[in-house]
Protein backbone atom coordinates (compact mmCIF):
# COMPACT_ATOMS: atom_id res chain seq x y z
CA UNK A 1 0.00 0.00 0.00
CA UNK A 2 1.22 3.49 -0.88
CA UNK A 3 -0.05 6.64 0.84
CA UNK A 4 0.74 10.16 -0.33
CA UNK A 5 -0.69 13.60 0.36
CA UNK A 6 -0.87 16.26 -2.34
CA UNK A 7 -1.04 19.64 -0.63
CA UNK A 8 -3.01 22.54 -1.99
CA UNK A 9 -6.58 23.30 -2.96
CA UNK A 10 -7.88 20.73 -5.48
CA UNK A 11 -8.65 22.52 -8.75
CA UNK A 12 -11.49 21.54 -11.08
CA UNK A 13 -10.60 20.01 -14.45
CA UNK A 14 -12.65 22.77 -16.08
CA UNK A 15 -10.11 25.32 -14.80
CA UNK A 16 -7.09 23.38 -16.03
CA UNK A 17 -7.92 22.93 -19.70
CA UNK A 18 -8.55 25.36 -22.51
CA UNK A 19 -9.88 24.85 -26.02
CA UNK A 20 -8.61 25.98 -29.40
CA UNK A 21 -10.89 25.98 -32.39
CA UNK A 22 -9.21 24.90 -35.60
CA UNK A 23 -11.91 25.05 -38.22
CA UNK A 24 -14.50 22.45 -37.26
CA UNK A 25 -12.07 20.75 -34.91
CA UNK A 26 -11.70 21.75 -31.24
CA UNK A 27 -8.41 20.91 -29.54
CA UNK A 28 -8.32 20.59 -25.78
CA UNK A 29 -5.05 21.62 -24.13
CA UNK A 30 -3.67 21.99 -20.64
CA UNK A 31 -3.39 25.63 -19.57
CA UNK A 32 -0.22 27.04 -17.93
CA UNK A 33 -2.06 26.81 -14.60
CA UNK A 34 -2.81 23.14 -15.30
CA UNK A 35 0.79 22.40 -16.29
CA UNK A 36 2.07 24.04 -13.10
CA UNK A 37 -0.38 22.10 -10.91
CA UNK A 38 0.50 18.73 -12.49
CA UNK A 39 4.22 19.46 -12.10
CA UNK A 40 3.69 20.45 -8.46
CA UNK A 41 1.72 17.26 -7.74
CA UNK A 42 4.44 15.18 -9.46
CA UNK A 43 7.20 16.74 -7.31
CA UNK A 44 5.17 16.19 -4.15
CA UNK A 45 4.61 12.55 -5.09
CA UNK A 46 8.30 12.00 -5.92
CA UNK A 47 9.30 13.41 -2.54
CA UNK A 48 7.00 10.93 -0.77
CA UNK A 49 7.54 7.80 -2.90
CA UNK A 50 10.88 6.70 -4.29
CA UNK A 51 9.93 3.15 -5.38
CA UNK A 52 9.36 1.87 -8.89
CA UNK A 53 6.00 2.55 -10.53
CA UNK A 54 3.49 -0.23 -9.88
CA UNK A 55 2.67 -2.31 -12.96
CA UNK A 56 -0.46 -4.35 -12.19
CA UNK A 57 -4.14 -3.53 -11.58
CA UNK A 58 -4.75 -1.01 -8.81
CA UNK A 59 -7.35 0.24 -6.37
CA UNK A 60 -7.20 3.94 -5.47
CA UNK A 61 -8.91 5.78 -2.63
CA UNK A 62 -9.01 9.57 -2.76
CA UNK A 63 -9.99 11.97 -0.01
CA UNK A 64 -10.37 15.52 -1.28
CA UNK A 65 -10.28 18.23 1.39
CA UNK A 66 -11.47 21.73 0.52
CA UNK A 67 -11.19 24.91 2.58
CA UNK A 68 -14.83 25.92 2.11
CA UNK A 69 -18.20 24.20 1.76
CA UNK A 70 -19.17 25.31 -1.73
CA UNK A 71 -21.11 22.68 -3.67
CA UNK A 72 -18.84 20.69 -5.99
CA UNK A 73 -19.25 17.73 -8.35
CA UNK A 74 -17.19 14.77 -7.16
CA UNK A 75 -15.82 13.93 -10.61
CA UNK A 76 -14.16 17.24 -11.57
CA UNK A 77 -11.33 17.23 -9.04
CA UNK A 78 -9.09 14.25 -9.52
CA UNK A 79 -7.99 14.14 -13.17
CA UNK A 80 -4.91 16.32 -12.73
CA UNK A 81 -3.77 14.48 -9.62
CA UNK A 82 -4.22 11.05 -11.19
CA UNK A 83 -2.49 12.06 -14.43
CA UNK A 84 0.42 13.57 -12.48
CA UNK A 85 1.07 10.27 -10.67
CA UNK A 86 1.61 8.33 -13.91
CA UNK A 87 5.22 7.22 -14.16
CA UNK A 88 5.72 7.81 -10.42
CA UNK A 89 3.21 5.70 -8.47
CA UNK A 90 1.98 3.63 -11.43
CA UNK A 91 3.01 3.23 -15.04
CA UNK A 92 -0.30 4.61 -16.37
CA UNK A 93 -3.61 5.52 -14.75
CA UNK A 94 -5.36 2.97 -16.99
CA UNK A 95 -4.20 0.45 -14.37
CA UNK A 96 -6.78 1.81 -11.92
CA UNK A 97 -9.61 -0.71 -11.86
CA UNK A 98 -11.39 0.47 -8.70
CA UNK A 99 -11.59 3.97 -7.26
CA UNK A 100 -13.40 5.63 -4.39
CA UNK A 101 -13.65 9.37 -3.83
CA UNK A 102 -14.59 11.12 -0.61
CA UNK A 103 -14.92 14.85 -0.12
CA UNK A 104 -14.42 16.75 3.11
CA UNK A 105 -13.51 20.13 4.53
CA UNK A 106 -10.45 21.23 6.48
CA UNK A 107 -8.27 24.32 6.93
CA UNK A 108 -5.48 22.47 5.12
CA UNK A 109 -6.71 21.76 1.58
CA UNK A 110 -5.24 18.57 0.15
CA UNK A 111 -5.76 15.29 -1.68
CA UNK A 112 -4.97 12.13 0.25
CA UNK A 113 -4.20 9.18 -2.04
CA UNK A 114 -4.05 5.53 -1.02
CA UNK A 115 -3.00 3.01 -3.68
CA UNK A 116 -3.29 -0.77 -3.33
CA UNK A 117 -2.36 -3.51 -5.75
CA UNK A 118 -5.26 -5.86 -6.55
Amino acid sequence: MIQIVLKGDPISTQHLYGHWAMGKRVIRHLTPKGIKLKEDYAWQAKSQYQGKPLEGPLEVSLKLYFKDKRVRDWDNWHKASMDSLSGIIWVDDTQIKKATVEMGYDKAARIEVIVKEI
